[in-house]
């Protein structure tokens, strides 16, 4: 089969990149089953010591199960979980949450309200005595850009400022991992994408192994330094954002990141035919000599494509669908050939629903492609 269809090896295996002596974390084998209902199924997975990975995927794929799985808050029915080089969860083995040195940032922060940013930040540090633990929420507060809250109440911060309060207090025990549970759902949009950025930074200057768990396309490619994409209980691709999203290996994987349209084609012995042109075969990544002669379907996305109005009969579709997006536009066309794609243009270039349109492939990189259904 070709490169794009080795989804088998990868929801069995772990990544390869992954094996050595920087693994913190790992995961073999792992199946969480409620009664007849499997949640998560042979979900096998590496993290490396210090970086930041995320599990993404569309409610109920398994992500949360697994994220409850690592933080020993639920038990798998099969496999086995090592941290740190030991056996935190398997046949004989389970280690309870509050033994496991993991720290946890919750969607709703689970900051005590009745205690102040500092009593918050301190809470989990009880095998220090007091200077030493006077000294670490001063070196917390310092990490997160606080040093001079630390007597506010909770109740007196923004939404950033009690995530970063969150952060210092998962962090201050110096756990072996931090689990993230969708860090950004209870902030607004402009927050969200601000302390992104701001989170990474701090994990990044802390030096911790972090896990976390999103159905947000957007902020897992912009935070991860790698993405475990998961469906129906199962890891159907792991690797660095940009390899995701540009080369996804299921049309799953395709489907779920970024607007994605699939264009019919036939493969010649040099060239693919679909209904916007004729290309050279090397533009589909991994094509072998196997599918000379057969259907592939071509993953484009709305910036692989340019729509034009028709001038004659020199048109190969007609718009369907126009989505404002503000600096934007995305154009649904539908082809000739009943393909249905999008086109993505700048804001100033209006063209109407149902005017005859001429697209045209516009892509500089290799493109996935999946056999025909």
């Amino acid at each position: 089969m070709a490169d794009q269809l080795q989804t088998t090896r990868r929801r069995s295996e772990p990544d390869d990149a992954t094996t050595g002596d920087d693994v913190i974390l790992e995961l073999d084998g792992v199946t969480k089953a409620y009664g007849a209902e499997t949640a998560v199924s042979d979900l096998s997975l590496a993290v490396r010591d210090g970086e930041l990975l995320t599990l993404l995927g569309p409610s109920g794929c398994g992500k949360t199960t697994t994220l409850r799985m690592l933080a020993g808050l639920e038990r798998p029915t099969e496999g086995a979980i090592e941290l740190a080089g030991d056996a935190v969860a398997g046949p004989d083995t389970f280690v309870a949450a509050e033994d496991r040195g993991v720290g946890i940032v919750f969607q709703d922060f689970a900051l005590f309200p009745h205690l102040s940013v500092r009593e918050n930040v301190a809470f989990g540090l009880t095998d220090r005595d007091g200077d030493a633990a006077d000294d670490r929420v001063d070196e917390m507060l310092d990490l997160v850009d606080m040093p001079d809250m630390g007597d506010r109440a909770v109740d007196q911060l923004s939404g950033g400022q009690q995530q970063r309060v969150a952060l210092a207090r998962s962090l201050a025990p110096e756990p072996d991992i931090l689990l993230l549970d969708e860090p950004f759902s209870n902030l607004d949009v402009r927050l969200r994408v601000e302390m992104r950025e701001e989170v990474r930074r701090i994990l990044k200057a802390a030096g911790v192994t972090a896990v976390s768990v999103t159905h947000d396309q957007e902020e897992a490619l912009s935070i991860s330094d790698r993405v475990a994409v998961l469906n129906d209980g199962h890891i159907e691709q792991v690797g660095d954002p940009e390899g995701v999203f540009e080369h996804p290996e299921s049309r799953f994987v395709a489907s779920f990141l970024g607007q994605a349209a699939f264009l019919s084609g036939m493969v010649n012995e040099d060239t693919v035919d679909t209904a916007v042109g004729s290309y050279d075969r090397g533009l589909l990544k991994g094509l072998t000599d196997g599918y000379t002669g057969a259907m592939v379907d071509v993953l484009v996305r709305p910036d692989d494509l340019r729509a034009v109005p028709a001038t004659g009969d020199t048109g190969n579709g007609t718009i369907v669908k126009r989505q404002y997006t503000g600096p934007s536009f995305i154009y649904h066309v539908e082809l000739d050939n009943g393909d249905v794609v999008r086109c993505l243009h700048n804001h100033a270039e209006d063209m109407d629903v149902g005017e005859p349109v001429t697209v045209d492939l516009v892509s500089d990189h290799s493109l996935a492609w999946y056999p025909t259904e």
